[in-house]
């Protein structure tokens, strides 16, 4: 489970997952806030919170127990980027930003075109989906131990 889900890091994915040592659990997945390649990206999107999820992998029971956790973030300076500052939540939640260009389309009539997307949910859905695919079970935990 564990090759499978470090298996999702790609370049050109906003998210990076990593060895969770430092956090005390065996993995974590969390926004690329500080890399300076995404910085433009999120502080685009809006964002108000970022979110990290750290996993445990119960490898006896097939099981993968996993915390999300957010922290109010805001933009300060110039050129704008993130700061991360003290209000904290532990549980799942979902934000998103859309932007979108209206113009007129080949008809001539008024349309409306997509230019810019973030959802948080494009950080959960990969590890469900891989944790579900595989046959494991994927708990989400709020109180208690990881």
């Amino acid at each position: 489970m564990r090759a499978a889900l470090l298996g999702l890091n790609q370049s050109d994915v906003p998210y990076v997952i990593r060895c969770g040592d430092r956090e005390q659990c065996d993995l974590v997945a969390e926004w690329r806030l500080t890399e300076p390649a995404w910085q433009q990206d999120f502080v685009r999107s809006h964002i108000t919170h970022a979110v990290r999820i750290r996993m445990r992998l119960v490898n006896e029971d097939h099981e993968l127990r996993a915390l999300e956790e957010q922290w109010e973030v805001s933009r300060v300076r110039s050129p704008t980027r993130l700061q991360v500052p003290s209000e904290y939540v532990r549980g799942p939640s979902r934000t998103g930003s859309r932007e979108w260009t209206f113009g007129r389309g080949q008809n001539g009539g008024l349309e409306a075109t997509e230019t810019f997307r973030f959802d948080s949910a494009e950080l959960r859905s990969p590890l469900q989906d891989t944790v579900l695919k595989s046959g494991w079970t994927w708990r989400g935990v709020i109180f208690g131990k990881l």
